[in-house]
């Protein structure tokens, strides 16, 4: 009897009844819904209907302190991101096709160890239909994923004239109007800010001076959002959103980052990102960047 209630509960209660000795954290993604054409029925052609998508992950422990860092565990974001970038890649007749690929997709993920996808239609009729697998990494190591799409965004540096510019709120416009992703990065704030007589002290508070400089500027537009981590800057380029670099956390955890400079900072960036290309409003030093003048036209690169 509790095999056949655990059946038809969450997937999570089946991952608890199911786990060995060896306790594994567990991430879970709830009645997460999308409308889809999906379906082998001549009746489900060209028609979108409403899929439920229920997933537990369980995932080998982190090593080392989590330091309440976002990048050092898996987000969230990476379950929903699977599910879609499947349901993108081509149209699919089965469920079980679907959720082997997306079980495939999770488990190629560093620190997954089993996966349970339910899939479900809602409306096929009276109930919901569906599917529940369970896979491990040993089962699917060697599988072949296919890479999902890599945003190319748009790294825009506003320099001190750019950010005193009359023109600014239409260059934001223009960004935001971009089709591509948007990071904006500016440099150390106009004025004095406090010195140090170490260098990488000194290091520290040039950077922290930047990312004041960073959240006067997203204080000025809602659309302008200060953002540390690769996770946070991952996933708004997905969402084609803008953000503003607070640089502190990526440069300092880099083993090979930028030594020094906003301009080599902008650079490095870029090349971390796989940017499409480094626009510079105002006069700027940084290796590949097109120059802009802040108080001419309103133009992006094409």
């Amino acid at each position: 009897m509790s095999e056949i209630r655990q059946a038809f509960e969450h997937p999570e209660t089946r991952a608890a009844a199911t786990s060995g000795a060896a306790p594994l954290d567990r991430i879970s993604l709830r009645d997460h819904v999308v409308e889809v054409e999906i379906g082998a029925f001549q009746a489900e052609r060209g028609v979108r209907q409403r899929i439920s998508f229920n997933i537990v992950v369980e995932l080998t422990p982190v090593s080392g302190p989590i330091d309440d860092d976002v990048d050092r565990i898996l987000s969230y974001d990476r379950l929903t991101e699977a599910i879609h970038t499947e349901l993108a890649a081509e149209r699919l007749n089965l469920l079980e096709t679907l959720a082997e690929r997306i079980a495939e997709r999770i488990l190629a993920e560093p620190r997954a160890f089993r996966v349970f996808v339910r899939i479900e239609k809602l409306d096929r009729g009276p109930g919901a239909l569906g599917v529940e697998i369970v896979r491990s990494a040993d089962q699917v190591g060697h599988a072949e994923v296919m890479e999902a799409p890599v945003p190319h965004p748009l790294i825009v540096h506003l320099t001190p004239e750019a950010l005193q510019s009359a023109n600014l709120s239409a260059w934001i416009d223009a960004i935001a109007a971009d089709p591509r992703p948007a990071i904006l990065t500016v440099g150390l704030p106009e004025g004095d800010w406090p010195k140090a007589g170490h260098k990488a002290a000194q290091r520290r508070i040039d950077l922290l001076a930047i990312e004041q400089n960073a959240w006067t500027l997203a204080a000025r537009d809602p659309r302008c959002v200060v953002r540390a981590t690769r996770t946070e800057l991952d996933w708004a380029m997905k969402q084609g959103q803008i953000s503003v670099w607070a640089p502190s956390k990526l440069v300092l955890d880099a083993v090979h980052g930028p030594k020094e400079g906003i301009a080599e900072m902008v650079a490095w960036l870029g090349q971390e990102v796989s940017a499409a290309a480094i626009l510079c409003l105002g006069d700027c030093d940084i290796e590949g960047a097109e120059i802009r003048d802040p108080n001419g036209e309103i133009s992006l690169l094409s």
